[in-house]
């Protein structure tokens, strides 16, 4: 009777070590978390969105169960995306005219949902649209460098958007010359970038500054130079973890 007791008891023991374990395993720890629903909007002049955005960086941001992307280029489809999404990453620069999107793209930035504004986006697409670049970019950029080569130095490698990124890289891009807007509500630096021969610096990766949401800013990815890059990977996937509070 007794080692009955003792072997029940034992046993008892075990399920419950064997559940314990079983709750708090990474499989069952990455199965609770969600993947990150994101909608990429492409589209527009000068730069072949199809490949590097909708085929290779959905890919990127997928990987490991990271984020669920849907891609579009046709923008009267964000309207009806929009309230089923985490994060807006915004790509184009293509027009968005429709006053009705435009009210939600910045009614979803105000309820504190994550905004990612890469290359094309950081540019002044919009001359009828002059509170896209002052509240949402704070800036942006009119021109560029001919497509070449030069540095980015990470000056922020504490911040969760650079994290594991190489403190200095090199890669052959469209250098952006984004400057600040002083109406908007100004941005921090995580990146900038430089040329051999130039004193001039830009940011190449950015917070901006809003009261209500997470902006970030990314000026790399005109083509395969960067799109391919472990390191623009690690910002892109960094980048909607941190503004969807991932």
């Amino acid at each position: 009777m007794k080692w009955n007791v003792i072997f029940l008891a034992s046993l008892f023991i075990l399920v419950l070590s064997l559940s314990s374990c079983g709750v708090n395993s990474p499989a069952n720890a990455q199965k609770k978390t969600k993947a990150i629903r994101t909608l990429m909007v492409g589209g527009g002049a000068s730069h072949d969105f199809d490949k590097w955005y909708k085929e290779v960086d959905t890919k990127t941001l997928a990987q490991d169960g990271l984020a669920t992307v849907t891609y579009t280029s046709d923008v009267s489809s964000i309207l009806s995306k929009l309230p089923d999404i985490d994060v807006l990453f915004l790509t184009n620069n293509q027009p968005m005219e429709d006053p009705e999107l435009r009210k939600a793209i910045f009614a979803f930035v105000n309820a504190g949902k994550g905004l990612v504004l890469a290359h094309a986006a950081l540019w002044y697409n919009w001359k009828d649209w002059p509170e896209y670049n002052v509240q949402l970019v704070s800036g942006g950029s009119k021109g560029h460098d001919k497509y070449g080569s030069f540095e980015v130095n990470v000056v922020d490698a504490k911040h969760p958007v650079t994290k594991g990124v190489d403190q200095k890289f090199s890669l052959k891009d469209e250098r952006y010359y984004y400057k600040v807007d002083a109406a908007g509500p100004g941005i921090k630096i995580l990146a900038n970038s430089s040329v051999e021969g130039s004193t001039a610096i830009y940011p190449s990766v950015f917070v901006v500054n809003h009261p209500k949401a997470r902006i970030v800013g990314i000026a790399l990815g005109h083509d395969a130079e960067s799109h391919d890059l472990p390191v623009y990977h690690t910002l892109i996937r960094n980048a909607i973890k941190w503004v969807s509070h991932k």
